[in-house]
């Protein structure tokens, strides 16, 4: 396809499809986390393993998601649409039938790589088919799409695992899936593969490692003691080598695997560490937040996932505000800024929390917490293109969706293993103070019932007292660690440029670049 607007038929029937395939692909990389508990026991896993089932689905998408173009233009791109939500859907039902760690981690990464195509290609596909004076409202369902799909994960899956299993999280996209793949084979106009291209392998090779083993040290470091293990130091060296290879092949190739044009612009790069950061918060808050209902609010599954339902509706109206507002005489730094004191302060909030926080606090800190993520995101994404020429925003657009989910990640890894040693930190300092001497445990004759040595049952009771409490203290830290995190990219805004609206006759066309970097076709 080309830059110009491609006339199909029943245009409102096609997007309806292309959203479907990108609200399920969106749907998945949060729709486990409030079935993590369940499957934690079905599987035989830890608390820190089980992460593994998000991230490793993060990390495959994120990987896969910037070779989509070469991909696109290679095979065409209605053969890869249709061909990457073929795989997605094999790889959901293998998923759900997995009866092990290992095998629902294996198959969570063929779901990622399959599933990183379907956000580029509907972005791409949508602007083709829409008339320039409508991709606006196009990319407003497009980025609707985007943000509500992890938001709304949490719920669904929720009610899926209360009403039958976890593995209907993953059951689910089956009929779904069916129902895009006919109406993209029905309405996407078809493309002719260009079979002549080349791909910059030793680029894509050498980012694939360095992310990768990035992810598995910070996955595996809480389990195997950091940097006192010789596998840790060793997936560190290969990470560190992996990208630093990167940076030095795009800096010296001919045709590197990302144009080092596009990170020239100013707006770009600095839009890219912001969204880093706030994907670091997103995903985390969420994956946090349902065992915390769960585990430490006594939350049955079905509530804890209606519980988190008002973060999408908060990020749906941010985005209808932003939406309105963008093309108004209105710095959209200012309301990047707003955004991220507001998510700042909604995690300092949940700082604050304990398992039996009134119903109604809880909910209009979501709605707080969602809101603010829609007024960060659409403001931003005009900031990062905004002066980028328009022949690089094809190869631009996977490197902002790879450092969205990059950060979502790590941000997950992090919480995970600040959450387990702070835990055990917690547990070590509470159990310190459980003594005879205790003048507080002396009241009520709490010794001879807790601490007595005649009184074993008693003393198990008490240690998972103090376990609990422990917990409250470092989702506590977590949450407050975030709460700092969202607050250094209001130092970047001042590195930004003000977007100023054009009149649309002078406004550039949307092309997608033939070449092999592209990352839409």
């Amino acid at each position: 396809m080309s830059g110009a607007t491609v006339q199909v038929p029943h245009r409102g029937i096609l997007t309806a499809c292309i959203m479907t395939a990108n609200v399920m692909q969106s749907l998945d990389s949060t729709i486990a986390n409030v079935a993590l508990p369940y499957m934690q026991g079905s599987l035989s896993a830890s608390a820190d393993q089980i992460t593994w089932v998000l991230t490793s689905y993060v990390v495959a998408s994120a990987i896969m998601t910037a070779p989509v173009g070469w991909m696109a233009a290679r095979f065409g791109r209605k053969n890869l649409h249709i061909g990457a939500l073929l795989g997605f859907l094999i790889s959901s039902m293998l998923c759900g039938a997995s009866q092990s760690l290992q095998q629902i981690v294996i198959f969570r990464l063929l779901q990622g790589m399959c599933g990183a195509a379907l956000v580029p290609l509907a972005q791409a596909t949508m602007l083709d088919i829409y008339p320039f004076e409508q991709r606006a409202q196009a990319m407003a369902i497009f980025g609707t799409g985007v943000m509500l799909g992890p938001i709304m994960g949490p719920t669904l899956g929720g009610i899926l695992t209360d009403a039958y299993s976890w593995r209907w999280v993953f059951y689910v996209n089956l009929p779904v899936g069916i129902v895009a793949i006919t109406g993209l084979s029905i309405f996407l106009p078809k493309t002719a593969p260009q079979t002549e291209m080349r791909f910059d392998w030793t680029g894509f090779a050498v980012l694939a490692m360095g992310i990768g083993c990035f992810q598995m040290m910070l996955d595996r470091g809480q389990t195997q003691d950091w940097f006192g293990s010789r596998e840790i130091i060793i997936e560190a060296v290969l990470a560190g080598l992996g990208l630093y290879l990167f940076v030095v092949h795009m800096l010296t190739a001919d045709r590197p695997f990302v144009p080092r044009e596009v990170f020239k612009d100013r707006n770009f790069c600095t839009a890219v560490f912001m969204m880093f950061f706030v994907g670091m918060v997103l995903l985390a808050s969420s994956a946090l937040l349902a065992p915390y209902l769960q585990n430490l609010g006594g939350y049955p599954v079905y509530t804890a996932g209606i519980t988190m339902a008002p973060r999408g509706f908060g990020t749906m109206a941010a985005m209808l505000l932003a939406g309105r507002v963008i093309g108004a005489r209105i710095d959209q730094r200012k309301m990047v800024a707003v955004g991220l004191c507001m998510l700042s302060l909604a995690m300092y909030n949940m700082s604050n929390w304990t398992p039996d926080v009134p119903q109604g606090e809880l909910i209009a800190n979501l709605v707080l917490q969602g809101f603010s993520v829609g007024i960060i995101f659409n403001p931003m994404q005009v900031l990062a293109f905004t002066t980028m020429d328009a022949k690089l925003r094809g190869s631009a657009t996977p490197m902002m969706s790879l450092f969205r989910n990059m950060g979502s990640a790590i941000g997950v890894s992090i919480t995970q293993a600040t959450l387990a040693h702070n835990t055990q930190v917690s547990h070590s300092d509470l159990a310190a103070m459980a003594n005879p001497f205790n003048r507080m445990l002396m009241e009520h004759g709490a010794v001879t019932h807790w601490i007595s040595p005649f009184a074993s049952q008693s003393a198990s009771f008490f240690d998972e007292v103090i376990n609990r409490q422990a917990q409250i203290i470092a989702y506590a830290d977590d949450y407050r660690m975030m709460s700092f995190v969202a607050l250094p990219p209001l130092v970047l805004l001042f590195l930004l440029r003000r977007h100023r609206p054009q009149p649309v006759s002078a406004a550039p066309v949307v092309t997608a670049p033939a070449r092999a970097t592209a990352g839409a076709d």
